[in-house]
């Protein structure tokens, strides 16, 4: 599914609307659908909000659960992945969940998580842009105020004991209540011992007639959001296969991307991003969302944001993925440069020794924790005046800057010119350079002494 501006429209769920207070978030939105509002009385193990997709593992599980005796609630989060939330709430219902919540947590996923991400310029090993372990903490967190709404003990996930998610999932849980009790069925000896491969998981939806859609196809995983959408195992477990086209499901391939550029400028305040132009047609873009989901639309006709890379896991195994990350690469390539003109130098050098770390902590799953409170206020106070535009061309899956302005601009053209004399008086380099050779000089006759008595360093 290509990624376009309108995007979160044909998503509307009609039903119920239920509205409640946190500490933290004020009022929220959640759309409900109720199968047995009493039904909670007739469960004896308890109440149980399970992160639900509508793939074949979360409906085994669902199933699973309401079989060992929970009452389930089927907790759907909206963030924008490529699903039909009418067919996906008729499923869980039917299967046996007791209540279905559609959260949309598209717009939150954006301002709160997306735009922090870039503003902290993080990516993990130096090219994975984290679409996937920045979705996990927003989903983990508005499930766990489901769970405190319709007082649940337990939350449960999908998530397998060899991943990164379960890691994420199960972080922010104890985060956010500490006293959540967690199911985590793929951890469980006896589900285990019941569920040793698909063959299995599709046996059991056979039996108990959870529908499947085939999936011969695609013969690996998927992962979807607003950000990007992940492809790995299957036949992509061998690092060396080639994936072609077909695997593309938001971003053209750069080779069929159109062979003319798209101009458009991207305006910042404080690191955020607050308007999108494209040049070439005059269309204005300010919603975040709408934002974020226009610089999508671009980036993926134009062949922009695909990666292949094997990084490491959390839990110490390398895995490959091939990732599609068409606005967030738009946005980080505009951030990065707008900080070049209006970023103190030793700011910018403090705040770059920070991202690796932020990084790994988002996607290790500690965006809910202390020291990522800290960096958090770090870079905020980094991205203060980190103010202008930047304009670019989308080509091919190239992003090229064509110029860029700040009214906080450090950039000052008299003394960086090579053709203008005056404010910055030459001669002072000749001590500037002297001074800052004395530790060379300082080495490099400690070196000659110790080759001079046959020494070797």
């Amino acid at each position: 599914m290509r990624y376009r501006a309108g995007l979160s429209e044909h998503r509307h769920i009609n039903s119920e609307i239920i509205l409640y207070k946190t500490k933290r978030e004020g009022v929220k939105k959640m759309s409900s659908v109720t199968k047995n509002e009493k039904s909670s009385s007739n469960s004896s193990n308890g109440k149980v909000v399970l992160a639900y997709s509508g793939g074949l593992d979360t409906s085994v599980i669902l199933k699973w659960l309401v079989n060992k005796g929970y009452s389930v609630i089927a907790y759907i989060a909206d963030v924008g992945q490529a699903d039909d939330y009418d067919d996906v709430k008729s499923k869980a219902l039917a299967i046996g969940a007791e209540k279905v919540i559609i959260d949309d947590l598209k717009k939150e996923f954006v301002t709160d998580y997306i735009f922090r991400a870039i503003r902290a310029n993080a990516v993990y090993e130096g090219r994975y842009m984290l679409g996937t372990a920045l979705a996990r903490p927003v989903i983990a967190k508005g499930q766990i105020m489901a769970a405190e709404s319709e007082g649940a003990e337990f939350v449960s996930h999908g998530a397998t004991g060899k991943g990164n998610d379960q890691v994420r999932f199960e972080l922010a849980y104890y985060a956010l209540n500490p006293s959540i009790k967690i199911l985590a069925p793929w951890k469980e000896s006896e589900f285990l011992s019941r569920f040793r491969g698909r063959p299995d998981l599709l046996q059991y939806a056979e039996e108990h007639n959870i529908p499947v859609k085939a999936s011969g196809s695609k013969p690996y995983s998927e992962d979807d959001n607003l950000m990007h959408i992940s492809h790995e195992a299957g036949v992509l477990e061998d690092p060396a296969y080639a994936a072609g086209r077909e695997i593309l499901a938001k971003i053209v391939s750069p080779l069929d991307a159109p062979d003319k550029p798209v101009h458009i400028t991207i305006e910042f305040i404080d690191g955020d991003p607050v308007r999108v132009i494209n040049r070439d047609t005059g269309h204005t873009v300010t919603d975040p969302l709408q934002l974020f989901l226009y610089l999508n639309e671009l980036g993926a006709a134009n062949g922009i944001g695909l990666l292949d890379m094997v990084e490491n896991r959390f839990v110490g195994i390398k895995s490959r993925g091939i990732y599609e990350t068409p606005g967030a690469t738009v946005l980080m390539a505009a951030h990065q440069d707008i900080e070049g003109v209006a970023m103190d130098r030793e700011v910018l050098k403090l705040r770059n020794m920070l991202a690796p770390l932020f990084s790994e902590l988002v996607y290790n799953g500690f965006w809910f924790s202390p020291e990522m409170e800290f960096l958090q206020a770090a870079i905020d106070k980094s991205q203060e005046m980190i103010d202008g535009r930047v304009n670019l061309a989308l080509y091919k899956g190239n992003i090229m800057v064509e110029g860029r302005e700040s009214p906080s601009s450090l950039y000052d053209m008299e003394l960086s010119s090579m053709d203008i004399e005056g404010g910055f008086d030459q001669t002072d380099s000749k001590g500037f350079i002297r001074i800052n050779s004395i530790r060379l000089m300082a080495h490099r006759a400690i070196v000659a002494k110790r080759t001079r008595n046959g020494r070797s360093l």
